[in-house]
């Protein structure tokens, strides 16, 4: 009888210790989001010269989802969108608020939400390998400048009057592409020294 009752008393202790470390695990990715999210708005702040200059804001995208995995990383990308909608200048040039959203550019800021979410979808399809992590950061590169250039020409039609396609890539896309190949090279070898202390 009383070994009966060890054994259900062992029972509920080891539940209640997973409980307590699956809380524990919990709270310490919304800590990392948190702080990726600090990231993010810093790396939106720096702006890199050059012909065309570029801010670090996608590299801080792919760094985020692929060192805290889809969940976490996703949501530390929505909270930093939250905060620029509601004003706070996180944006480029410490910008904020819903009308720098609404902008012609704002598409492509809106888009790194479905940057995530895609790098997230590829992850549960396909695993967390760095093979599947190149696919997953291109394919969101990709799903971003499709929203971003189609969002840019709809808000550009209505302010200023019809732009063609070619003329949106060219603005928005082609003097970007080599610098975004650079952010992936990047976020691909941050992401693969990071990962293990964000797993601890």
């Amino acid at each position: 009888m009383q070994d009966i009752q060890k054994g259900t008393a062992d029972t509920k202790y080891d539940q209640v210790s997973s409980a307590n470390r699956h809380a524990g695990s919990d709270t310490q990715k919304l800590a990392l989001a948190g702080l990726f999210t600090t990231l993010i708005v810093i790396c939106s702040w720096i702006a890199i010269p050059a012909a065309v200059p570029f801010t670090l804001q996608t590299f801080a995208i792919f760094l985020t989802v692929g060192v805290l995995g889809g969940k976490y990383g996703t949501l530390s990308v929505l909270v930093y969108l939250l905060l620029g909608a509601v004003g706070v200048p996180v944006f480029s040039g410490f910008a904020g608020g819903l009308g720098y959203l609404m902008g012609a550019t704002g598409g492509y800021i809106i888009g790194f939400i479905f940057t995530a979410l895609a790098m997230w979808g590829i992850e549960r399809l396909f695993g967390r390998s760095i093979k599947v992590l190149v696919l997953s950061m291109v394919a969101g590169l990709i799903i971003c400048y499709a929203f971003g250039t189609a969002w840019f020409m709809t808000v550009y039609a209505k302010q200023a009057g019809e732009v063609g396609l070619l003329t949106a890539l060219g603005l928005c896309v082609f003097p970007y592409i080599i610098p975004d190949i650079v952010k992936i090279i990047l976020a691909l070898f941050l992401t693969k020294r990071l990962r293990p202390f964000a797993a601890r």
